[in-house]
């Protein structure tokens, strides 16, 4: 079993000309997990830690996040996906969500005990070493669960309390229908699956695009849609696809120009702002209507929206 998951696929392999030097894309992970493992998180955690014991914590957030997405897309695969509702019939979370985040806790646990957690669903442990693994299970589980391949694995190590870290080491976010896994920081220029991103080139909203997201409830609420839409009017174009460590991989990447949303868990904003932060752009959070609103992208375009907010 474990010769069977650690086996490689030179196809994945990055060329010397284009991967990050030191740093590799994460071995491929076998696409029949529910085969191998079945609902067994712990016979899944025991080969994981077995192939990752030394392997760096770039390497590892890699893998671990590869690891998770391809289980909960294997899981929704099988059939028969539960769902529960959180706040609202657009906020929900499966038995993938937990069985990932399950997986990448108890990998972290054994492999990073002294490190802390902080997991959308639930998983969180203080730190000793004064750092922290802000986890995403399944971003954009809502388009999971509709059955659409915009959603992803995500997690980020930071210093500090997550929601406002001392240091953003760097993120990593996979998403499995596209085989794709991103990482990048501050101090780690960004790439996929090995390959370099081009630096971001400085642009105005009116000549790009802007990745947003908004609830409908609060296009109900005056100040919030005001704030919204002195911004979102000023770009060329709109993307709102729900997920948004995918959007924030998109800017980091060149597919989108920017992005904005208000009120963005850690989980959702960490990961995603260390990809953009490490291709060259720029990641803030300003206050606006009441709420705090996470805006990245090229330095102009941030200083852009700064501008329409302050």
């Amino acid at each position: 079993m474990r010769e069977q998951y650690r086996r490689k696929d030179p196809s994945t392999t990055p060329t010397p000309s284009t991967a990050q030097p030191g740093i590799h894309p994460p071995d491929p992970v076998p696409a029949d997990l529910r085969a191998l493992f079945g609902t067994d998180i712990r016979a899944l955690v025991s080969a994981f830690v077995d192939t990752h014991q030394h392997s760096t914590d770039p390497e590892l957030a890699c893998a671990m996040v590869a690891t998770a997405g391809q289980l909960a897309l294997a899981i929704r695969d099988s059939g028969g996906l539960g769902v529960d509702y959180k706040t609202s019939v657009s906020d929900v979370v499966t038995e993938a969500d937990r069985a990932a985040e399950e997986f990448v806790a108890e990998a972290l646990s054994a492999l990073r005990p002294d490190d802390g957690l902080l997991g959308e669903e639930g998983a969180a442990r203080e730190s000793g070493s004064g750092r922290t693994w802000v986890i995403d299970p399944v971003d954009g589980t809502y388009n999971f669960t509709a059955g659409s391949d915009y959603f992803c694995s995500a997690i980020a190590l930071v210093d500090g309390p997550p929601a406002a870290p001392t240091r953003v080491h760097f993120g990593a976010v996979h998403r499995p229908s596209h085989n794709t896994t991103h990482l990048g920081g501050p101090d780690l220029p960004t790439t996929v699956n090995g390959r370099a991103v081009a630096r971001l080139a400085e642009a105005p909203g009116a000549e790009i695009s802007l990745a947003t997201y908004i609830h409908p409830t609060f296009l109900a609420d005056d100040a919030v849609r005001g704030a919204w839409l002195a911004v979102s009017t000023r770009f060329a174009t709109l993307r709102m696809l729900g997920a948004g460590s995918i959007d924030l991989s998109g800017v980091a990447e060149g597919r989108f120009g920017a992005w904005t949303q208000h009120s963005v868990a850690d989980w959702d904003w960490l990961p995603g702002r260390a990809l953009v932060e490490g291709a060259g752009g720029v990641c803030r959070k300003v206050q606006a209507g009441g709420r705090t609103w996470c805006v990245a992208g090229n330095r102009l375009v941030v200083e852009e929206i700064i501008s329409v907010w302050s």
